[in-house]
């Protein structure tokens, strides 16, 4: 299954970098997703290319029940981000990968941070996501997608009070 979600941040490109390489806003942005256990390493620095590895636990009341035998309570999400070091206009392009462990779910894609306008950047998650269970594959990959779809969401909410909070870039 193909997915793509665009998130629209209200800052520059080179703001919007340095708020995804920052520890504390992937902190923020897990918690807000409703993980009931975490972790969080980020590699690199916003100014060369950087690394985001993310761990979480969450529940699996999010999935159908006919497939939480699978994986039980929770489900255990690892999320990777490998951003490449910006261009001159603060665009970035990297790679993403989420699995959960002990399903063999994964989504596997690519990520774009790209001007969209003054003071504006456009987030994108462009990938496929597959999930290799017999029978309830389908099932999985669309309930997966919308978890995936509501975390960003999230994701866009953290971000726009974070902005608030530490600062956008200056208007022209």
């Amino acid at each position: 299954m193909h997915l793509s979600v665009t998130l629209d941040l209200p800052t520059d490109a080179a703001t919007a970098g340095r708020m995804l390489a920052d520890p504390r806003y992937v902190e923020q942005k897990v918690v807000a997703s409703g993980a009931i256990d975490h972790q969080v390493d980020v590699t690199g620095s916003a100014d060369e290319a950087f690394t985001v590895t993310t761990r979480r636990a969450l529940p699996s009341d999010q999935i159908p029940a006919q497939v939480r035998g699978f994986v039980g309570n929770r489900i255990d999400v690892r999320l990777v981000e490998a951003w490449d070091a910006a261009g001159p206009d603060g665009a970035r392009a990297g790679t993403v990968v989420v699995e959960i462990a002990g399903a063999p779910v994964r989504l596997t894609g690519r990520c774009l941070l790209e001007p969209s306008g003054p003071a504006a950047t456009r987030l994108v998650y462009d990938g496929d996501l597959h999930a290799g269970i017999p029978l309830f594959g389908a099932a999985v990959e669309e309930a997966a997608a919308r978890a995936i779809r509501g975390a960003l969401g999230v994701e866009q909410a953290v971000a726009e009070r974070w902005l608030a909070d530490h600062g956008r870039a200056e208007q022209p």
